[in-house]
């Protein structure tokens, strides 16, 4: 016996294991030699060429299509992941020594973000395997909606029945909306007891949901001798800060709710406010000021805990790692409760598992903005190894850096210099209200580093990875565990005009921060960041410009059809042997990882035509909603993507659910056009080929483009969902004024390309 213990404790708690990645490299590396091959070979025949114009766009493609590939190359080639090992944690690190985790759930729209889906965050997340007495909930409404308030004091009425539950019989649901529904029932075998109390805590469930939604049926009443009357007259985009503490645990008990505290950040038409990275700044502040953990875990509002250890998951990071470098934010991936059967709409992010185990074999994965626990430290400034302690900065400088405010500079002294220390009453939250309000102020952030140099990075609407890029810039690495079952599930867009916006947002976001500070190029010069993560940063962030050549490729085929030129090898040229190679080694890869993950043949035909449609529609848009940005003609905004609540017995078979819905948004009309291009092309194709006649013999079909045509086919294909819709009425349908203006595009094009020009071409001698 004690040999075994002596050996458990030489386990460790989290282990990075390496896979064996040999086969994936060679395939990589032949693809790569490949696409070198196409560009030896456009220089060597360019001057061959009777046409330059097709001849060169196709160039620079490929150029791009190469780099783009040798990054991906790069970040994939080592792959790793991290495991955990919570039953090992429990044996040797008592409870009194985890340490303290502030929880930040934000939500920006309860319409769009319906309460119950946030208050089953809240319950799940009340409800972990943790001491209580080392957490504390601050719930950020950036909507200022008095319904969230009611939700939540609701829920935490709730919370006090639902919490002891859980522990008592070991739910591992702990959201309610996903532990009770229709199917759902006390098996026979279990105790009467249980029974009983399952069937009350339902009921009471069933109330809640009641309360909430009926409140959220009619407007809300603020009356002037209620706990809502802050909210009377108050605008979502011009209020005073409002903070109210829902829950207090002032005896400090382990088992009894943590601490709940609602925040609506003051808000003014004069001042911007930066929007996710703003309220979770404020979230950083109003947490320091009131019980200053060192850990912070931020949650969307649609992401509950699906496994009840996931705090321990994460304190195995937090005493397995010897290097402390190498834990700055620890990572769990997103996935989807209510993702679609074989991913119609191509945003659950499957194929991007191999990319992430590239990258956590680096410098450490990106932060992802939902699911992540952070160092406060980090969060604040400090860098690995830092031997600047709190005791050396002077009160000038941590003014100068944190703000006006006393508490909140003596807290994060403390953080600083890690001195554990306590701070009086820490557990009665209400004693720091006014404190709290000050810095949750519009004027805070004046002349002081929040969102430059601490908190949250100002700049890109994909906050997160900016914020994690200047994390990785000042030497820090990161970590993601996936444990079983997943740590977190959350909501996934089920129509594709939200899946559109939400990507739209991620790409727009990723491309701006090539335009900061942070860029990663300056990170490495100037800062602690890798090569290869900032090599990482830039395959990521230079996801909206691949939408150009891409627009350029899809547009070839057409081109050259009508105009009876080429950008292919013709079919008896040797060289057409290195395009097929191409096409067939790159498809038949990209379905060898999806099979290694356990994915259909439909999901993976899906993942690879929605990569062509969105980069082609939410890509273009980010790209040229950036550029607009640059020159001054624009401004990007934030849009919440629609949530929509779904449980277990919901249907996801029925006839109408991953159908293609479509709207009057401007982005799918890059690819009606690039459809209606192609389907022109192919019909001038057929006639062409249909009076060569069969008469003629093979040399003589041969000088038709066909590999032309088969592009266009394959185009053709990826968009077949948008043909369909051509043809569709009512939501199913593309509006009409989107068809005519498509189609009068479509002729300007087609009008272009019949037009007696000579092309392109280079002058020389």
């Amino acid at each position: 016996m004690a040999k075994n213990t002596q050996d458990l404790y030489y386990l460790p708690l989290q282990e990075t294991i390496g896979h064996n990645n040999k086969t994936a490299r060679a395939i990589e590396l032949v693809n790569l030699s490949l696409l070198v091959s196409v560009l030896v070979y456009r220089v060597v025949y360019f001057k061959a060429q009777e046409q330059y114009l097709p001849w060169l766009l196709a160039f620079l493609c490929e150029s791009w299509f190469t780099f783009n590939w040798t990054v991906a190359v790069c970040t994939k080639w080592n792959q790793c992941t991290t495991k955990t090992y919570p039953d090992r944690l429990l044996k040797r690190v008592s409870e009194s020594k985890f340490p303290a985790v502030d929880i930040f759930v934000t939500t920006a729209d309860s319409i769009l973000e319906p309460s119950i889906i946030t208050m089953n965050t809240v319950l799940s997340l009340l409800a972990v395997d943790y001491p209580a007495d080392k957490l504390a909930l601050y719930l950020s409404d950036d909507g200022c909606s008095p319904l969230t308030l009611y939700s939540l004091v609701e829920t935490t009425k709730f919370a006090k029945l639902w919490v002891p539950f859980c522990k008592k019989y070991n739910v591992q649901v702990r959201a309610p909306f996903r532990y009770f529904n229709t199917k759902a029932t006390p098996l026979k075998n279990d105790s009467l007891e249980f029974q009983q109390e399952w069937k009350k805590i339902k009921k009471e469930y069933g109330d809640l949901y009641k309360k909430i939604d009926h409140a959220a049926q009619r407007p809300f009443p603020c009356d002037h001798d209620s706990d809502f009357t802050v909210f009377c007259g108050v605008h979502r985009s011009d209020h005073p800060t409002i903070i109210k503490v829902v829950s207090e645990n002032k005896e400090g008990s382990p088992t009894d709710l943590p601490p709940v505290i609602y925040i609506s950040r003051e808000k003014s038409p004069k001042h911007q406010h930066h929007y996710k990275a703003g309220a979770m700044n404020v979230l950083a502040r109003v947490s320091g000021v009131i019980t200053n953990a060192p850990l912070m875990l931020n949650v969307d509002c649609d992401m509950y805990a699906n496994n009840p250890q996931v705090f321990l998951h994460a304190m195995c990071m937090v005493f397995g790692f010897k290097d402390e470098d190498n834990c700055a934010f620890f990572q769990f991936p997103q996935a989807f409760y209510d993702g679609l059967k074989d991913d119609p709409f191509g945003n659950q992010l499957a194929d991007f598992y191999y990319l992430i185990n590239g990258i956590s074999s680096i410098q450490g994965t990106l932060y992802a903005g939902s699911n992540c626990f952070h160092r406060r430290k980090v969060i604040y400034g400090s860098s690995p190894n830092d031997s600047t302690k709190s005791d050396s900065i002077s009160n000038e400088d941590l003014r100068k850096i944190f703000g006006k405010s006393t508490e909140l500079r003596e807290s994060a002294a403390q953080i600083l210099s890690e001195t554990n220390s306590k701070i009086e009453n820490r557990s009665c939250p209400s004693n720091f209200i006014e404190s709290a309000t000050h810095v949750a102020s519009c004027s805070y952030e004046y002349d002081t580093s929040w969102g430059t140099q601490i908190g949250w990075i100002y700049g890109s609407a994909t906050e997160d990875v900016l914020t994690g890029l200047n994390i990785h810039g000042r030497g820090w690495r990161s970590a993601i565990t996936s444990p079983d079952p997943l740590a977190f599930l959350g909501c996934s867009a089920t129509t594709y005009p939200s899946s559109l916006t939400q990507q739209k947002r991620w790409f727009t976001g990723l491309f701006e921060i090539l335009f900061t500070d942070k860029n990663p190029l300056l990170l490495t010069i100037k800062g602690n960041l890798w090569f290869r993560q900032a090599l990482t940063y830039f395959y990521c962030c230079l996801w909206a410009v691949r939408s150009v050549p891409e627009l350029c490729y899809a547009s070839l085929p057409a081109y050259c059809i009508i105009k009876d030129s080429h950008f292919l090898p013709k079919v008896n040229e040797r060289a057409i042997l290195i395009f097929m190679g191409i096409f067939v080694i790159y498809n038949l890869y990209a379905f060898w990882e999806c099979k290694r993950l356990g994915l259909s043949l439909r999901m993976w035909w899906n993942l690879q035509r929605m990569g062509r449609v969105n980069t082609l529609t939410a890509r273009l848009f980010s790209f040229v909603s950036v550029m607009l940005k640059l020159i001054g003609l624009s401004n990007t905004v934030f849009e919440v993507t629609q949530k929509e609540h779904m449980s277990n017995d919901d249907d996801n078979d029925n006839v109408s659910v991953g159908r293609f819905t479509y709207d009057n948004s401007p982005m799918i009309m890059p690819g009606v056009v690039i459809l209606l291009i192609n389907v022109m092309a192919l019909v001038n194709g057929m006639l062409r080929l249909y009076k060569v006649g069969y008469s003629e013999n093979w040399m003589g079909v041969s000088k038709l483009g066909l590999g032309e045509m088969f592009c266009s086919v394959w185009v053709l294909l990826c968009f077949w969902e948008y043909l369909k819709g051509l043809f569709r009425n009512g939501k199913y349908g593309i509006p009409s004024s989107t068809i005519w203006k498509s189609g009068a595009l479509a002729l300007l094009f087609m009008q272009i390309c019949r037009d007696n020009l000579n092309g392109f071409r280079l002058f020389y001698m």
